[in-house]
């Protein structure tokens, strides 16, 4: 046990939750998490802050994210008091720092005196250091080989469940988990949905997504076109999603699947605007990507599309709900190089090509219809029954 207390910064094991859950910290009323990145990051750290909620009863929690963070959050009902977008700084938020603005910021943080200053934000090598010029009284984050050391620490290794990890690193801070993945509801004043996709609507509403931050991830257009011309045959309404940079890859889905029941709204929504869409849905059917996250988190019902090893990091743990499919590619296509070492220092070599082309449409639509087919909707919405499409894939 000395050795075990040592490690742990001077707290004895006092339970588990998905780790060891250490003693809490005393006098904690002001909490401050790091979570920079895109949506889906954000979303794998909402179950650590619930539990670090839970564990300190009327501490506020403040998020240090990014823009679109700030926008999610103020569109849902979550465990964050208030959102401070971070400043520029690298392996924290990419971008043209500027240093005078990081020290108003560090000093502006200073000023607030947290009591406990969370690291949720990759391994450390960046934002440890950036998380220990906040000033707060108590520390606790992940930490790879050569990053600097907080007063708890959580060996940071890359293949373990994104959502997993930040509760791990709750449990170091005395945090129970609550929820093992993340939990979301619109806030009260949700913004309206364009003209034609209201509630009296009588055609189930399927929402696709075909982007990915890594282009890798991203399953084939053509294949996005099949599923939804099948769904439409189906008779749902079909409307794919995405931001401005996916607008084009989005038109392209609704011209190759031909007129009929299928829209692009890409481009075209704010992030309430998506909660409220997505909220809305009967599936949502995408990549692994933030709007198919964010889906998972409102309660939907999603089918993701998968390269295996992200499966381990990002994957849905349930399948009553959510349906996964996996690629389990090995190797680029292109040069061959081995795609399972990955992280910040492995070497990625330039090609971009699919690692998800192998999962077939049929197997993805079978899933959506299924799901469709279980969900519960008002009176008069319901499956048109009949055909399959004819399947080239």
């Amino acid at each position: 046990m000395e050795q075990l207390t040592a490690e742990f910064g001077g707290s004895g094991r006092v339970g588990t939750g998905v780790g060891p859950v250490l003693e809490k910290f005393d006098g904690v009323s002001r909490i401050v998490v790091l979570r920079g990145g895109g949506l889906g990051d954000l979303i794998f750290a909402i179950p650590a802050m619930a539990a670090l909620k839970a564990a300190y009863p009327g501490a506020t929690v403040t998020l240090l994210g990014t823009p679109v963070h700030k926008a999610l959050i103020e569109a849902t009902k979550g465990p964050v008091d208030e959102v401070r977008v971070l400043p520029f700084s690298e392996g924290v938020r990419p971008g043209d720092e500027d240093p005078d603005e990081l020290d108003r910021f560090f000093a502006e943080m200073r000023e607030q005196r947290f009591d406990l200053a969370v690291q949720l934000h990759g391994g450390g090598r960046y934002s440890n250091p950036f998380l220990l010029r906040l000033g707060a009284s108590h520390t606790v984050g992940t930490r790879t080989a050569d990053a600097a050391s907080l007063e708890r620490t959580v060996p940071y290794l890359y293949y373990q469940h994104e959502p997993l990890r930040a509760l791990e690193v709750a449990g170091f801070a005395g945090a129970f988990p609550v929820d093992l993945e993340a939990r979301l509801a619109p806030a009260e004043d949700s913004a309206a949905l364009p003209p034609g996709l209201g509630d009296t609507n009588a055609q189930p509403l399927v929402v696709l997504h075909p982007g990915a931050t890594d282009p890798r991830r991203r399953w084939p257009t053509d294949r996005f076109a099949e599923l939804a011309l099948a769904c439409a045959t189906d008779g749902c309404q079909v409307v794919v999603v995405g931001d401005r940079s996916e607008k084009q890859l989005a038109e392209r889905i609704v011209n190759l699947a031909g007129p009929g029941s299928i829209r692009s709204l890409a481009g075209d929504l704010d992030l309430a605007g998506l909660v409220a869409l997505l909220s809305r849905s009967a599936v949502v059917a995408g990549n692994d990507s933030g709007p198919r996250h964010l889906a998972q988190a409102l309660g939907l019902p999603t089918v993701g599309i998968f390269w295996a090893g992200n499966i381990i990091s990002a994957g849905a743990l349930g399948r009553s709900l959510h349906r996964v499919h996996a690629s389990w590619v090995a190797t680029c296509p292109t040069c061959g190089i081995d795609i399972t070492q990955v992280g910040w220092t492995a070497p990625r070599c330039s090609h971009d090509d699919s690692l998800v082309a192998e999962v077939g449409v049929r197997e993805v639509h079978e899933d959506v219809r299924s799901l469709i087919a279980t969900a519960r909707f008002p009176e008069g919405i319901q499956l048109r029954a009949g055909r399959q499409a004819d399947w080239k894939k």
